[in-house]
C-alpha cells in the first residue's frame, strides 16, 4: 500500500507527486477543512475560550474521500505549508483522520524542488502545537473582536460594516494621514540655482544657494528676498572655495521577505498585495518549465527571515561568475538584519529562486503574465543581493559668490557591481546627483545663468499599498501574510478607496474611525496593537499560554464594549453624504454619492420626494473619435473599468483602452493606450506610436 501525503492545493500536489514517485499518493485538502462557524461566535468564553470547530460547508464530500484514502493507505503524512496556517490545517486534518498530533506525521518543504521535497520527507516531526496555538489564538481574537464589534456598528451606524484587530488600525493610519494633509499649511520658499561651467569648458553643472559665505544657513522665504540676493550677486565672481573628493560604496538590498516583496511589486509592477501573493503562491507550488517538468520556482513566500542557505549563496555566486565575471561576486557572505518589529517566522529562508541558475529568460519561454513578472523580480533581487558593491567616486563643491555660498555634489560610477542587474525602487523622490565636470580649488567659474524659483512645502503623501504595508510592518501591526486581505477588506467595506495608487479614507471610513477612537481606543491604538502582536509571537515560541493571552485581552475589551453600549444608548450615527457639483435635472439639488450593490452612484438628496439617480462617471479629458463627445470613465456591472462616449445611446463608441491627453500627429484626435503603444481610433486613421510613461491620465 502507498503512503498518503496531504497538501493544500492540486497544483502543489501535482509538483510533489512528480518527486515522490511510486509508493506515495498525493492529494489536496483544498485549503482549510474546518473553521469556526460563520453564523455564530463559535467560542465558549466561559470555558477557557474553547473553539467550536465545524467542517467548512461544501467540504463534506472531500472529508469523506480523505478519510477513505487514509484508511486504505500505509500511513499519512501532512505536508501543508510551513507556517501557522499550514500547521493549523495539519492539526485539523489529524483531528478528522484520527491521527496522533504527537506522532511524526508532519513534513514541510521550504522549496518544492526534488532536493526540497527529499529533505522535507526525511525529517518528519510532530505537529508543532505552539505554532498551531499561535494561529488558533489569532483566529479566536479576531473572531471575538469581529463578532462583538460588528453588530455594535450595525446598530449604531448601518448594516454590513465590520471592525477588526488589524483592519481598524490600518484605517486609523490612513485617516490620521489624511488629517495631517488637511491640517498642513504650505510655507513659501525660494530656490536660487546657479548654472556654472569651468573656464574654457562647455560642461555645465548646477549649484544651489545654501547659506552665507561664512557658513551660516540661509532660508529664502520670499520673492523680495530672492530678488535682492540676485541683485547682490550681479557682477560677482563664482569661485570654488571648497572641494571634497571621496569614494563610497553602495550595497544591494536584502532578498525579499513577504512585506518587502509586496512593497516592491506595488512600486515596480503596480500589483496589489493580493495580486502579488497569488502569483507568489503559484511560483512556490510549481509550474511546468520546458525541459525541467513541474518545478517550484521560489522558496516559501510567507517569511520574515532574511536568512539564505549556503547552498543557495553558492549557486548564486556560480551564476554571477559565469554571467558577469569574478569581480561581480561579493567576496563574503552577506548578512541582513530585519527591520520588522515582530520578525518571527525565521524557520524559513528569505524569498529566493529555488534554482538560482534558472534565469527569467528561460522561465519566460514557458510562463507569462504576473507569475513571469514576479519571478523576474524575485530572481533579480536575490542574485543582486549576492553581487559586489557598486563603487562610486564622489565630489562635493562649495562655490562662493560675494557674500553667498552655493553647493553641488555628484558622483561617477567607477564599478557598477550589483546595479548591473537590479536596484531597489523607492517611494520617495531621491535627491538628484549628477557627474560634475573636473574642478579645482580656487578656480573661478563662469556663470551661465542665475535662476530663482518659488516653491511651497508639501504635505505628507497619502499612503500607497506599499507605504501602508511598510508602516504596519515597522509598527509591528499584524503579520505579513495578513496585509493583503486586510487592504482588500478595508476597500471592500468602503472605508478606504484608491485614488490612482493612493489610499484615501471615505466619509464612512472617517466616521467609523471616529467612533472607534471614542469608544474602543485600545483597538485602534498602534502601541496596544503592537503589544498584542508581541504576545501572540510569544505564544508561538512557547513563552506564553494562549488562553492567558486571550483572557487578558478579552476582559479589557468586554469592559470597553459595555461602556460603549451605555454611551451610545438610543443613539445612531448618520454617515454624511459626499456632495458633488452635479445638479439634479429634476429638482435642482446638488447630487450626492451613494454606495450601491455595484459600487458608487449619484443620487438626489431629496429622496423620497425626488428619486433621481445617475451612474457616477469621470471625465477623462479625451474626445470620442466618432462624435467628438467627452470620453467618460465608466464601470461595468462587475466593476470593470471601461471608457464610453457621453452621448450614449446616440453614440455607441466604447473601449477598454484608456484615453490619454495626447493627440494624434496625423488627425489631432484623442489617442488611446493599449499595452505598450498609443493608437488613434478614428476611422481611416492608422497612426500608432510607442507609449511613454507619463502620457496617461494616471
Amino acid at each position: 500500500m502507498a503512503k498518503l501525503v496531504i497538501v493544500e492545493s492540486p497544483a502543489k500536489a501535482k509538483t510533489i507527486r512528480k518527486y515522490l514517485g511510486d509508493g506515495y499518493e498525493v492529494t489536496a485538502s483544498m485549503g482549510h477543512i474546518r473553521d469556526l462557524p460563520a453564523s455564530q461566535l463559535g467560542i465558549d468564553v466561559d470555558h477557557d475560550y474553547a473553539p467550536q470547530y465545524i467542517s467548512i460547508k461544501g467540504k463534506e464530500k472531500l472529508i469523506k474521500e480523505l478519510k477513505s484514502a487514509a484508511k486504505k493507505s500505509d500511513g499519512v503524512l501532512l505536508a501543508t505549508d510551513p507556517d501557522r496556517e499550514g500547521e493549523a490545517i495539519s492539526w485539523h486534518l489529524a483531528n478528522i483522520l484520527g491521527l496522533d498530533p504527537a506522532a511524526p506525521n508532519r513534513v514541510t518543504f521550504g522549496e518544492i524542488t526534488k532536493k526540497g521535497v527529499s529533505e522535507g520527507m526525511s525529517h518528519p516531526r510532530a505537529i508543532d502545537m505552539n505554532l498551531f496555538n499561535a494561529q488558533q489564538a489569532r483566529r479566536i481574537l479576531d473572531r471575538l473582536v469581529g463578532y462583538k464589534l460588528s453588530p455594535f456598528l450595525w446598530r449604531k451606524v448601518r448594516r454590513g460594516l465590520s471592525a477588526g484587530r488589524v483592519q481598524s488600525v490600518a484605517v486609523r493610519l490612513i485617516v490620521d494621514r489624511e488629517k495631517e494633509i488637511e491640517a498642513f499649511k504650505p510655507e513659501e520658499y525660494w530656490n536660487l540655482d546657479a548654472l556654472l561651467s569651468p573656464p574654457g569648458s562647455q560642461k555645465k553643472f548646477t549649484a544651489r544657494l545654501t547659506g552665507t559665505a561664512d557658513g551660516k544657513k540661509l532660508a529664502v522665504t520670499t520673492g523680495e528676498q530672492a530678488h535682492a540676493i540676485e541683485e547682490a550677486l550681479k557682477g560677482q565672481d563664482y569661485q570654488v572655495t571648497e572641494l571634497k573628493k571621496g569614494k563610497r560604496k553602495k550595497t544591494p538590498a536584502a532578498p525579499f521577505i513577504t512585506s518587502t516583496l509586496q512593497q516592491e511589486a506595488s512600486r515596480r509592477l503596480n500589483f496589489t498585495a493580493t495580486r502579488t501573493m497569488r502569483a507568489a503562491q503559484t511560483l512556490y507550488e510549481g509550474v511546468d518549465i520546458a525541459g525541467r517538468g513541474t518545478l517550484g520556482l521560489i522558496t516559501y513566500m510567507r517569511t520574515d527571515s532574511l536568512r539564505v542557505s549556503d547552498e543557495a549563496v553558492a549557486g548564486a555566486k556560480d551564476y554571477i561568475t559565469g554571467a558577469y565575471g569574478e569581480r561581480y561576486v561579493c567576496g563574503y557572505k552577506r548578512t541582513y538584519k530585519s527591520r520588522s518589529v515582530t520578525a518571527a517566522q525565521d524557520a524559513h529562508e528569505a524569498i529566493r529562486p529555488s534554482v538560482p541558475s534558472l534565469t527569467p529568460d528561460e522561465v519566460e519561454k514557458s510562463i507569462s503574465g504576473d507569475i513571469a513578472k514576479l519571478y523576474r523580480l524575485i530572481w533579480s533581487r536575490f542574485l543582486a543581493s549576492q553581487m559586489a558593491d557598486c563603487e562610486q567616486d564622489t565630489v562635493s563643491v562649495g562655490v562662493t559668490a560675494g557674500n553667498y555660498l552655493f553647493r553641488a555634489s555628484g558622483y561617477v560610477v567607477t564599478f557598477d557591481g550589483f546595479t548591473a542587474l537590479y536596484e531597489e525602487a523607492t517611494d520617495e523622490k531621491e535627491k538628484k546627483e549628477t557627474a560634475l565636470p573636473p574642478l579645482e580649488q580656487g578656480q573661478t567659474l563662469k556663470l551661465r545663468e542665475l535662476k530663482s524659483e518659488q516653491k511651497f512645502t508639501q504635505p505628507p503623501a497619502r499612503y500607497t499599498e506599499a507605504t501602508l504595508i511598510r508602516s504596519l510592518e515597522e509598527n509591528g501591526i499584524g503579520r505579513p501574510s495578513t496585509y493583503a486581505p486586510i487592504i482588500t477588506t478595508i476597500i471592500d467595506r468602503g472605508y478606504v478607496e484608491r485614488d490612482a495608487k493612493r489610499l484615501k479614507p471615505t466619509l464612512l471610513g472617517r466616521t467609523i474611525n471616529e467612533l472607534m477612537m471614542e469608544q474602543f481606543p485600545n483597538i485602534v491604538d498602534v502601541t496596544f496593537s503592537a503589544g498584542m502582536e508581541k504576545k501572540l509571537d510569544k505564544v508561538e515560541s512557547g513563552q506564553e499560554d494562549w488562553h492567558t493571552t486571550i483572557d487578558t485581552f478579552y476582559k479589557g475589551f468586554e469592559k470597553e464594549l459595555e461602556t460603549a453600549e451605555k454611551n451610545m444608548e438610543g443613539k445612531k450615527i448618520k454617515v454624511p453624504d459626499e456632495e458633488t457639483d452635479e445638479i439634479c435635472e429634476k429638482c435642482g439639488r446638488h447630487m450626492v454619492i451613494k454606495m450601491g450593490r455595484y459600487g458608487k452612484f449619484l443620487a438626489c438628496p431629496g429622496f423620497p420626494e425626488c428619486t433621481n439617480t445617475k451612474r457616477l462617471v469621470k471625465d477623462t479629458g479625451g474626445k470620442c473619435p466618432k462624435c467628438g463627445g467627452r470620453m467618460l470613465l465608466r464601470r461595468s456591472a462587475k466593476g470593470r473599468v471601461y471608457y464610453g462616449c457621453e452621448n450614449y445611446p446616440n453614440c455607441d463608441f466604447m473601449t477598454w483602452d484608456e484615453p490619454v491627453p495626447t493627440t494624434c500627429d496625423k488627425c489631432g484626435a484623442t489617442l488611446f493606450r493599449k499595452g505598450g503603444k498609443l493608437y488613434c481610433a478614428k476611422d481611416g486613421c492608422d497612426f500608432e506610436k510607442p507609449y511613454v510613461k507619463g502620457q496617461t491620465n494616471e
